[in-house]
């Protein structure tokens, strides 16, 4: 099934199944696993059970519908820090504990990151995609969230938008994931788009990830070794 993305990101999905059906996902090795390195903890204030879902160990109980304004605000891909080498801290320093090397987890990361769209703003219930001179947006309502469950035994969920009007460019579906479950307002994201809402839900491959583009790239190597 080929899915068409903003930019040069378009793919032949795999098979990852929603445990909202009671089916489990395929193996990966991210949408929240392992090899994941950035901060998160920090902003959940007292919570008792942050590192609990941050780990992704939850009860369905715990998951509650987001509006948008969960990730309002302008954001900056981190995929360019990646490929100039502002990120090779982190990439030592997972490989201090983990099981890659610094080059094996850049590669990882080169995979998990890669996007043309360097910039997203996201205001009231339109979304606008940025790749590099150019721009296109649209307008988005809440389709709900899908479950997922992972070999590993973890979970995630995605919250997915759909598109209600704007440019033709701009995908159908976007689907947030941030290891949050609930309202609050995300310090981060991973965002999936594209046309077929089902197939994105297969996607833990590539998982292009925000910050807030007030952030230098030394603060994003920050926000990520605090973690």
């Amino acid at each position: 099934m080929r899915l068409t993305t903003p930019g040069p990101i378009g793919a032949i999905f795999g098979a990852a199944l929603l445990a909202a059906t009671g089916a489990v996902a395929n193996d990966h090795d991210h949408d929240h696993g392992h090899d994941h390195t950035h901060t998160h903890s920090h902003s959940h204030g007292d919570d008792p059970r942050a590192e609990q879902i941050y780990s992704g160990h939850f009860e369905d109980d715990w998951i509650a519908p987001r509006p948008l304004s969960d990730w309002e605000g302008e954001w900056q891909s981190v995929y360019p820090y990646l490929t100039d080498g502002t990120l090779d801290p982190v990439m030592a320093h997972k490989a201090e504990s983990g099981e890659k090397s610094a080059a094996e987890y850049r590669a990882y990361y080169e995979t998990g990151y890669a996007t043309g769209v360097d910039r997203i703003e996201i205001a009231g219930d339109r979304v606008t995609f940025h790749e590099g001179d150019t721009s296109y947006g649209g307008r988005y309502e809440s389709d709900g969230y899908e479950v997922l469950t992972y070999e590993a035994g973890n979970r995630g969920v995605r919250f997915v938008f759909e598109k209600a009007g704007g440019d033709a460019e701009a995908p159908e579906f976007i689907q947030f994931s941030d290891h949050i479950i609930a309202p609050q307002k995300a310090d981060h994201y991973h965002l999936y788009w594209g046309d077929d809402r089902a197939a994105l839900l297969e996607e833990l491959s590539n998982w292009p990830t925000y910050y807030p583009a007030s952030l230098s790239g030394e603060e994003v190597v920050a926000e990520m070794l605090a973690h």
